[in-house]
């Protein structure tokens, strides 16, 4: 199947401000593009890209004071299949793990492993090891917490997740990945593009998603704790430690969203053209 993926993102800037973005598609599925995948800026300028110390693609630039218009619009070609699920897949012993999976089990800015471990092993400690303990997680943290966009925190943490049980998916993500670090489970925070893509339409605005990737076996696998089943059309942006390594714009100054608009739908093959960046 193919994706149509776009953003159109609008700024007041009072005075001349650098900027980084990851608003690229990840690196892991470049070869599955079908157009072009570039940041467009209105005024435009230049912009160098550099990969960052997760692998992710970032975009760097100065804008100038003003209004600031960054969008885009491209094609990728997806398998059309639900996320793949791996319930034989196993736990690794730490002394086995591969070094650069290492960092994903360490305490970060939003998931405190050392004050959440106690509670982790209580909870999970008698879980079946492997794929199941890491749903078994999911399927606790889809169930306590309480989803709601008015409820959204850009300070709330997992141990706050753990003690009000509300939240945006992003607070879903971070207790749950907190939960599998405190079991010597790595996990790291992905974002991305997850569109209603054959499923019924939601009512709110299209948004960048969050979900995360455990590694069990030899791979990283996809879980999600807010949605909580398999879905179609997840197309990877980003992956770090927590939010605070994916933002989707970092502005070193002050930089006010005007405008914020998100696309990923599914397009028939017959239609698919090179479509104009998002208007």
């Amino acid at each position: 199947m193919l994706i149509r993926l776009g953003y159109d993102i609008q700024f007041d800037l009072p005075l001349e401000v650098p900027f980084v973005t990851l608003l690229n598609v990840h690196p892991s599925r470049r070869k599955e593009l079908r157009e072009a995948d570039e940041v467009h800026t209105e005024p435009q300028m230049a912009l160098s890209y550099y990969e960052d110390g997760f692998g992710n693609l970032c975009a760097r630039f100065v804008a100038p004071a003003g209004k600031l218009r960054l969008f885009n619009s491209t094609l990728i070609e997806d398998s059309g299949e639900p996320d793949p699920q791996g319930w034989d897949a196993i736990e690794n012993p730490v002394g086995q793990l591969p070094p650069d999976t290492l960092k994903y089990l360490l305490s970060s800015r939003y998931c405190e492993v050392d004050l959440l471990s106690n509670t982790a092993a209580e909870l999970f400690g008698n879980s079946p090891r492997g794929w199941g303990r890491v749903q078994a997680i999911c399927d606790w943290v889809h169930n306590k917490v309480t989803f709601g966009y008015p409820l959204a925190s850009s300070t709330r943490t997992a141990l706050g997740v753990y003690t009000e049980r509300i939240g945006v998916c992003r607070d879903f993500q971070h207790l749950a990945i907190t939960f599998c670090r405190a079991l010597n489970i790595p996990a790291r925070y992905a974002t991305g593009y997850l569109g209603d893509i054959r499923l019924p339409l939601s009512p709110c605005p299209m948004d960048f998603s969050a979900w995360f990737e455990a590694y069990l076996g030899d791979r990283w696998w996809a879980f999600d704790a807010r949605h909580n089943a398999p879905r179609i059309g997840r197309v990877l942006m980003a992956v770090g430690r927590d939010a605070t390594d994916v933002a989707i714009t970092t502005s070193f100054g002050k930089a006010l969203l005007t405008g914020f608009q998100v696309i990923t739908d599914e397009v028939p093959a017959e239609k698919a053209q090179h479509g104009p960046p998002a208007a």
